[in-house]
């Protein structure tokens, strides 16, 4: 009798404890569902496939993390940050959502602590490029331009194949009046798959064909 009484206490033990077991497996391969679905602009979707992550796994931070991107790109900016900072309550270091955190407070135009953000990132990551270009979006915000110029060579040094370096920081060159090499700055990003620049400063009547065809020659 009393083996049939503690073998029933530990099923229904087991029994409510089911829903509190994690499943990490399935909970990345909802995070996984979510990438593809925002990558399509269906946020909605992939804030479900988010929330469907949590419930697998509370713990896991990819999931906080992505589901403050959608709020981020739906300008929530509040409710990005709160889901950043759930995500790096569950993992510390966690450079991108610490990244991803300063690029809000620079949306927010709350540029010191935009840059508080970036550098705990790099202070986790020395070598995340996107890191360094955004705080580079941020002291060239503040009219900090060598700064900035520091920040996107440290991005190109470190990533070379990353368009948006090149974009940021010819544009710093054009505010400074030095056009030759912000027009090589621009052409690299736009060789690399980012052309709007490049393409806008060409309506104005800079960096025309002729500087083009030079520059990939050189």
């Amino acid at each position: 009798m009393k083996i049939r009484i503690l073998t029933l206490i530990i099923t229904l033990f087991l029994l409510s404890s089911c829903s509190t077991i994690s499943h990490p497996g399935m909970a990345m391969d909802y995070v996984h569902q979510g990438i593809m679905y925002a990558g399509k602009g269906e946020y909605s979707l992939a804030m479900m496939e988010y929330d469907k992550a949590i419930e697998s796994d509370p713990e896991c931070a990819q999931a906080y993390n992505d589901r403050g991107n959608i709020f981020f790109l739906k300008g929530e900016y509040d409710l990005a940050i709160k889901e950043y900072n759930l995500a790096i309550g569950i993992e510390p270091n966690y450079a991108k959502a610490f990244s991803n955190l300063g690029f809000v407070y620079f949306e927010k135009n709350q540029y010191e602590r935009a840059i508080i953000k970036f550098n705990k990132a790099i202070d986790i990551n020395p070598d995340y490029a996107k890191a360094y270009n955004n705080r580079g979006l941020v002291y060239f915000a503040k009219g900090e331009y060598d700064r900035a110029i520091y920040d996107y060579n440290r991005a190109i040094d470190i990533e070379p194949d990353l368009a948006k370096p090149y974009d940021n920081r010819g544009a710093v060159f054009l505010i400074m009046g030095d056009s030759e090499r912000a027009c090589s700055d621009f052409v690299k990003a736009c060789e690399l798959g980012e052309c709007s620049t490049y393409d806008m400063v060409r309506s104005k009547g800079f960096c025309d064909m002729n500087y083009y065809a030079f520059a990939v020659i050189q």
